[in-house]
Formats: structure tokens, C-alpha cells, sequence
């Protein structure tokens, strides 16, 4: 098995007096899709949260290829090549599809250009943001407003912003939230192919199980604020206490 790429040790998180995430222990591997699976108030996107930097921990430890991450600011993650998308669409709709992407570009590439700033005399910044645009089947649209896509093409450019700094490790909270089933089945073909061609390693919390099924390498199951269940897609269906509190079938 190879070697976690991320570790998370006793991580605890409450709001008040409820628990959000619950001592949680977890190791991820690199290279494969990990979906996070669980019924709403269950603890996805908290941990996701706490591992990025937009939370802090009231206790554990969260390591990144060994290295500790846990109070690390979200810009540092980013630095780290740990990214994220955001359940609630996060683009710029007034600005182009080539300029929001530009936007995330820039400090990777280490310009200090204004993001209004035109790029014709910045070769690189162009060629990475069509690079990108290219790899999210968005190219044809780089001038476009944003906010004018269709809301699966939406997510696809969100998808091309998480992937923008060049990731090792990026979460994507319900990537075909709002979706039907061919921009859905888009998105899940783009998730494969940048895990197999870009060594992107993807966490994703997911609701659709069809999209889980279809999707994931490995699946992590929470059920109020821990770690239920990590199991092979095929090994779901077979576990009673996952069936139970998520897949609603009788036992």
C-alpha cells in the first residue's frame, strides 16, 4: 500500500455544545479518488474545513506527505499545492471564463500583475490559462463572462480554478450538486482523467451514490462527527451499519 499522502490524527472540532467531528483518524492514499460519503449534519465538509485551513482544530494533528498542516492559512495550503472547490459555486460571473482562471494562475507563476491586467505580453500566464481551459473542455469559452455559462459549465470552470495551482491534493464538495446526468457524467470523466494523467489525488464528499459508485477508488463513510466505515466501492453495500444510516435499506 503506498505510503499516506494525507494523515489525520484525533482531529476534533465542536460548534457549542455539538460535535462536529469527533476524534477523527484517518490516512488517505495518493493518486487514487476518495469519495466521503455520509447523511446531512454527518461532519463532510467541517473535516474538509479543518483540513484546508478555512477552520481551525480544537484538537488533533493533520499531516501533508508528513509535514504538518494543521494551522496552516488557506493561502499557505495552496502554496503546498492543496486546493479546494466549494459546495456554494465560488466563481467571478463578471468576469471572463480565461480570467477567473488567471486570477489563481498568477501567484503560481509568480506575476504581480493586476487581475484586470491583460496577458499578451505574458506568453506564460496565457498559455497556462488555455493549458487549463483546454483540460476542462472550457477553451472555446475563455471570453465569455462567467456568470453566462451554463451552471454545468460553471463547475467545470470551478473544477479548472481548484486545478489551477497545480494540486497534488484537491477536495471538491458536491461537484455535480445541481447537475443533470451528462454534465454530471462530464465532471466525473475530468475527475478520472486528471487522477490518471496529472496525479491529481481527489477527495470528494458526495451525496449522488451513482456518481460515488462511478467514481471512487476508496470511500470513507461519517456518521456524526466519525469515521463509520473505509471500504472498496463494491464492499458498500455489504457493510449493515453503512446500509443503515445512509443507503436507507431494511436489515
Amino acid at each position: 500500500m503506498s505510503e499516506a499522502i494525507l494523515s489525520i490524527k484525533g482531529l476534533r472540532k465542536s460548534f457549542g455544545d455539538f460535535v462536529a467531528i469527533d476524534g477523527i483518524d484517518l490516512n488517505l492514499r495518493p493518486d487514487i479518488i476518495t469519495s466521503v460519503i455520509g447523511p446531512n449534519g454527518a461532519g463532510k465538509t467541517t473535516l474538509i474545513n479543518l483540513v484546508t485551513g478555512s477552520l481551525r482544530p480544537d484538537r488533533g494533528k493533520v499531516f501533508f506527505k508528513g509535514d504538518d498542516i494543521t494551522r496552516l492559512a488557506t493561502e499557505k495550503m495552496v502554496r503546498k499545492r492543496i486546493t479546494r472547490s466549494f459546495q456554494v459555486m465560488n466563481i467571478f460571473p463578471r468576469l471572463t471564463v480565461s480570467q477567473n482562471v488567471q486570477l489563481f494562475i498568477l501567484p503560481i507563476l509568480g506575476k504581480n500583475l493586476a487581475w484586470f491586467s491583460g496577458t499578451d505580453d505574458h506568453p506564460d500566464v496565457t498559455e497556462e490559462v488555455n493549458r487549463i481551459l483546454e483540460e476542462v473542455r472550457l477553451l472555446d469559452k475563455k471570453d465569455m463572462l462567467a456568470g453566462e455559462l451554463s451552471h454545468g459549465d460553471q463547475r467545470l470552470l470551478e473544477l479548472g480554478i481548484a486545478i489551477a495551482p497545480k494540486p497534488e491534493l484537491c477536495f471538491l464538495d458536491e461537484p455535480s450538486s445541481g447537475m443533470n446526468p451528462a454534465e454530471s457524467a462530464k465532471v466525473m470523466e475530468l475527475i478520472k482523467r486528471l487522477t490518471a494523467e496529472e496525479k491529481i489525488t481527489f477527495i470528494v464528499v458526495e451525496h449522488d451514490m451513482e456518481v460515488v459508485f462511478s467514481l471512487s477508488d476508496w470511500i470513507v463513510v461519517m456518521n456524526r462527527g466519525k469515521i463509520l466505515a473505509e471500504v472498496e466501492p463494491d464492499q458498500i453495500r455489504a457493510n449493515k451499519e453503512v446500509r443503515e444510516i445512509y443507503l436507507g435499506e431494511e436489515v
